[in-house]
């Protein structure tokens, strides 16, 4: 018993560091221990919802979900596809917005802003002119909005569906206020601290989303031909078909991405709900292990 104790111990280590790994990059233990083991005071304390939210497994579909959605404001998807990379280090990317949101959320204050302050500068360089004819910059509150709600909406319903705790109704409103308090430091005006101000926001910008051709690919890119492992194909499918499940329906319609809800609830869901808790499994600290 003892022996096979050992071997899922060492399996799950093993899982849990390549996952890690692939998320956080060559850096993350060193920024791990950094984040959590400097001390002063937090943005958040312990006991804040952004903190469950961000800590739970459930980021792994909210995460790729929330790209998905975001792709649909032009201007937004014009500045990823002309500025960030994601193609050629889609890796490097997703690495570097672990570490800001790790850094923000569990990090020390002074940490945060110096985070921050990275984002913005990097924001001040990003801009250019669509395949349309439309100028766009990455510090534009708007557009800043925008990638804002979107990643809250996102993150909160995966959490919702998937985390292992979800909250309740005043833990949601506090959710969205705390991620207010990231969003302002960024530069995002009168960003919405409740769930009513984020249906309210997202409606707002309605009008303005649509599919474009980048967006369409990236959407190929993200589900179909991600750079990941032959052998991690598999979760990471299920990953991706519960991102799209979260959705709003005509999200997925203009992104040209099918759906059939009645799969979604017998096989897809449950699926996902099987993978994000292999996934928290894996994660689990251990005793030699930074939380």
């Amino acid at each position: 018993m003892g022996l096979l104790t050992e071997g899922g111990s060492a399996l799950r280590d093993r899982i849990g560091r390549a996952i890690f790994s692939r998320v956080a990059g060559p850096d993350g233990p060193d920024n791990r221990a950094r984040i959590h083991d400097t001390p002063g005071p937090r943005w958040f304390g312990p006991d804040r919802p952004v903190r469950r939210v961000h800590g739970d497994a459930s980021m792994f579909i909210g995460g790729l979900s929330a790209l998905l959605l975001q792709s649909l404001h032009p201007l937004a998807m014009a500045a990823v596809a002309g500025h960030s990379g994601f193609r050629g280090d889609p890796w490097g990317r997703l690495q570097r917005t672990s570490t800001f949101l790790a850094t923000t959320t569990y990090g020390t204050a002074d940490s945060a802003q110096q985070a921050v302050d990275r984002v913005r500068a990097v924001h001040e360089t990003v801009r250019g002119i669509t395949a349309d004819g439309e100028e766009y910059r990455a510090s534009d509150p708007r557009l800043l909005c925008w990638v804002h709600i979107a990643e809250v909406d996102m993150f909160l319903r995966a959490h919702q569906r998937y985390g292992a705790r979800p909250l309740d109704d005043e833990g949601c409103d506090a959710y969205v206020a705390d991620m207010a308090r990231v969003a302002t430091a960024l530069g995002v005006p009168d960003p919405p601290v409740d769930r009513a101000g984020l249906a309210e926001r997202l409606a707002a910008y309605r009008a303005e989303l649509r599919a474009t051709p980048e967006a369409r690919s990236t959407a190929r890119f993200l589900l179909l031909n991600p750079p990941v492992p032959l052998l991690a194909r598999v979760p990471y499918g299920v990953l991706a078909a519960n991102a799209v499940s979260l959705l709003p329906g005509w999200a997925s319609r203009a992104l040209w991405l099918p759906r059939v809800p009645p799969a979604e609830d017998v096989c897809v869901r449950p699926l996902g709900t099987a993978v994000t808790s292999a996934i928290r499994w894996a994660l689990a600290p251990t005793r030699d292990t930074p939380a």
